[in-house]
């Protein structure tokens, strides 16, 4: 196995993506329309007009001046590089008709894959989490080893009871992070958010640690200043979100889509293994 993708780095231990690795499978398998994220339509399957043959992009450097913002956050947890260098041992889909259609049907099924194990992983590298240390040691090896399937069984593979295998395992590694947190700071749960739309919503200097984010509608929220410490922030949509002067530092199952799709500053505090990106001020 791949030592880059398997290796749990602790100062790294979110799955890292490596575009050179990869035959551009987001650039092709992806739709998108023409929006704010995008200047133009593009169907799932067609190769965008800017792939190069070398399976890079031909204005990667200039990707949101062109208006193509949504490249610029997107992240495949490093799907693509496995699907390129394992699944199909290097095969690229420009080789063969059969083995591109089913390249790019893997590839949002590995990138699921792939986003649980970063979780997980998260989990094993995160000293407070240690009670469910076994237990996520064990789905993770069960989940590495749906990666090693052909492409025949990815594709035929239950995502949804993969999630159910795993979730209880996350809920309370969830629970020891806010509650510790919660501990720390010195305040009660009677302080926290109870419900989860805070979209546009003034939230700047919010003393939010501790607090249970899951799923929160934070789109285009004001949380510059605010504190956010060991919160569970796994599927809270920031797009948008103002994390000028935040402090993040060791929330939980924070990806680095999540953090590309927000806004920042070189006061943003976030959590081991997380860049800001290169659209920050």
């Amino acid at each position: 196995m791949n030592s880059s993708l398997s290796a749990i780095d602790p100062l790294k231990p979110h799955l890292q993506t490596d575009c050179s690795q990869c035959f551009g499978l987001c650039c092709v398998a992806l739709p998108y329309a023409k929006s704010a994220d995008f200047p133009c339509d593009k169907p799932g399957g067609s190769p965008c007009i800017h792939l190069q043959k070398d399976y890079r992009c031909g204005i990667h450097d200039s990707l949101r001046k062109k208006g193509y913002k949504g490249c610029t956050v997107y992240d495949c947890f490093g799907a693509g590089e496995r699907i390129s260098k394992q699944t199909f041992n290097g095969l690229s889909w420009r080789e063969d008709n059969q083995t591109a259609a089913q390249m790019l049907a893997v590839f949002p099924v590995m990138q699921q894959l792939h986003e649980i194990i970063s979780f997980l992983r998260e989990i094993l590298v995160t000293e407070r989490t240690t009670a469910v240390h076994k237990d996520a040691a064990l789905a993770l090896s069960t989940l590495e080893a749906l990666t090693g399937q052909s492409p025949e069984a990815l594709l035929v593979l239950d995502l949804s009871a993969v999630r159910a295998s795993v979730n209880e395992t996350l809920l309370e590694a969830s629970r020891l992070v806010r509650e510790r947190g919660l501990k720390a700071s010195g305040r009660s749960a009677g302080t926290l958010p109870s419900r989860r739309e805070f979209m546009g919503a003034n939230l700047k200097g919010k003393l939010w640690r501790g607090a249970n984010l899951r799923g929160a509608m934070l789109i285009a929220a004001n949380l510059q200043n605010a504190d956010l410490r060991d919160c569970d922030l796994i599927g809270a949509d920031l797009r948008d979100a103002d994390l000028r002067g935040a402090d993040l530092r060791g929330s939980l199952f924070l990806s680095q889509m999540q953090v590309n799709s927000a806004k920042g500053d070189s006061r943003t505090k976030l959590p081991s293994g997380l860049q800001a990106p290169a659209h920050w001020a």
